[in-house]
């Protein structure tokens, strides 16, 4: 999913959770009388709509207002949501789930499996133009439905009564339960959508709610809002927060100073401030299963220039980039995989599909190459904009890269332009924009959730690369050879390492962020991969 600041088949390692400090049993210490979180957020809410939203903090405010079949635990682990038994025909492309019949929308409706064929088929439709969709596919005839060859009445999924759901896959996907934890996939009320229209999901009284929270004083542009306790939700009883308080501080200054004063339990760090912090036992460091890299928008002559590409990445001091500008704890990114995500036969992904070219850092060989990138544009100078988020993460992001580039490269004028995250997400995506700082994470533990995203048709490959030969390895991994674990993550790794070779993406750093949180604060689940946090069993201790 996209960020802020920041193999469909195969031997996949689980995700290891970061949980925040001093995280004591429940019945270890006691509950205090006011139950009221408030925590720190670095950037503004997108969008509420389950299916056009594609960025962290969305998901994770969705997480924790609405709920699917299961929801994700500690380690990613499958817990039970609106499904309370599932069965699986025997050669896994049949999945039937029973209902439970206590869940209710935050209006006092009941959910139901007709709910689940809603969101589906509207997530699914090209009229939505989900950039989500994507993830449907191996659904039975979602591929041909995203093409406009079929209707969304032929989606893989129907309703047997109220509370019997039956959904068939053209293929096995072995990660099938971790995609049901996924917001995409949760149910929508067609009664909301249809009531609300154009409005749905663009300010929390445009919404209804199914999770343990529900979403409240959010307008659709303000940089605070509430997620209060959903008295409809099936399991209540085991919610313990009353509110969650969220405030968007974009400068890490101001968000310790709320900290130190009270008025926020959490606060994300700038780099100074983590490396004076260090030793602090409220120092949390969250490593998280994504990527921030460089992307380039190849619909402009000068960045379909390869050279032009390599010279930018190669003149990039990454290992001075994460240890003096972020000090957060990020690493340098082998690849676009990050490390850690999956493994095959003992063996990380990122170090199989390592190139090392496509991250070092090699001063004198990106002076030739950009002089033979501009002769071949015809020009003797280029300029360009860098496009980031307006946090000071993003801002310090901008300005190291701008003096690297013009230090470094001669004829290189880069401007730079730091801008709130919704706006970053919606130029990205309307392509206006020449480099824009990426930042990508997993939405399960498989290398497919970054490659799908660099296929020619993807409608989250804002930068327009294309390469028939990555597009036929990713094709190959779903198809003829999904069924065959080495070939399928041959297939992958060879794809990284050609997309990694042409420079269509510049990875600079696997994220992590230190944060500071009250030791009061017990019981929130961080997850590496898929939607970060999970707040239903959180409480503050006395």
């Amino acid at each position: 999913m996209k960020l802020s600041k920041f193999a469909k088949l195969g031997a996949v390692v689980a995700l290891s959770a970061v949980f925040l400090a001093a995280c004591g049993s429940k019945s270890g210490s006691g509950q205090a009388s006011k139950q009221v979180l408030n925590w720190n957020e670095s950037a503004e809410l997108p969008s509420m709509d389950l299916s056009k939203a594609t960025d962290v903090v969305s998901f994770n405010a969705l997480n924790n207002t609405n709920e699917g079949l299961y929801r994700l635990g500690k380690d990613s682990k499958i817990e039970p949501g609106i499904a309370t038994k599932t069965s699986v025909s025997k050669d896994g492309k049949t999945y039937t789930f029973t209902l439970r019949k206590n869940a209710k929308w935050s209006n006092g409706d009941k959910v139901i499996a007709k709910d689940f064929v809603y969101g589906w088929q509207r997530t699914v439709d090209p009229k939505t133009a989900s950039q989500y969709a994507y993830l449907y596919s191996g659904i039975a005839n979602a591929d041909d439905i995203m093409n406009g060859k079929k209707s969304v009445s032929d989606l893989g999924i129907k309703a047997e009564g109220n509370y019997k759901l039956v959904v068939t896959l053209d293929k096995k996907l072995p990660y099938f339960k971790l995609l049901m934890g996924f917001p995409s996939f949760f149910p929508q009320s067609e009664k909301a959508v249809k009531e609300y229209g154009s409005k749905y999901g663009t300010a929390s009284k445009y919404m209804v709610y199914n999770g343990p929270f529900q979403l409240t004083k959010w307008t659709g542009s303000n940089l605070s809002w509430t997620l209060k306790k959903n008295n409809n939700y099936w399991d209540k009883k085991n919610v313990k927060l009353s509110a969650i308080n969220y405030t968007v501080t974009k400068s890490n200054s101001t968000a310790y100073n709320l900290y130190q004063s009270g008025k926020l339990d959490e606060a994300i760090l700038g780099s100074e401030q983590a490396k004076q912090l260090s030793n602090s036992k409220e120092l949390v460091v969250r490593k998280a299963a994504s990527t921030f890299y460089l992307q380039y928008n190849q619909t402009k002559k000068e960045f379909q220039n390869k050279n032009i590409r390599k010279a930018i990445s190669l003149v990039i001091n990454r290992q001075q980039f994460v240890k003096k500008v972020l000090g957060d704890g990020s690493t340098v990114a082998k690849g676009y995989v990050s490390a850690d995500l999956a493994k095959n036969n003992g063996k990380d992904f990122a170090d199989q599909a390592y190139v090392k070219d496509a991250v070092a850092n090699n001063t004198a060989e990106a002076k030739k190459l950009w002089q033979q990138g501009l002769k071949e544009l015809g020009v003797s100078s280029l300029n360009f904009e860098i496009l980031s988020d307006d946090t000071d993460k993003g801002k310090d992001t901008t300005e190291f890269l701008q003096s690297q580039i013009e230090e470094n490269l001669s004829g290189a004028k880069v401007s730079v332009a730091n801008v709130p995250f919704k706006t970053r997400l919606s130029r990205s995506e309307s392509g206006n924009f020449d480099v824009v700082v990426t930042g990508w994470g997993a939405d399960f533990a498989d290398p497919i959730s970054f490659l799908d995203l660099f296929t020619s048709d993807n409608s989250q490959n804002d930068g327009k690369w294309k390469n028939s030969e990555y597009d036929k390895l990713i094709e190959a991994s779903k198809t003829t050879d999904t069924g065959n674990t080495d070939k399928r993550w041959a297939d992958l790794v060879q794809a990284q390492k050609i997309l990694l070779n042409d420079q269509g993406i510049s990875p600079i750093y696997q994220q992590a962020t230190s944060t500071l949180v009250k030791s009061k604060v017990k019981d929130v689940i961080y997850n590496s991969a898929g939607v970060n946090y999970n707040f239903k069993d959180a409480y503050i201790a006395n």
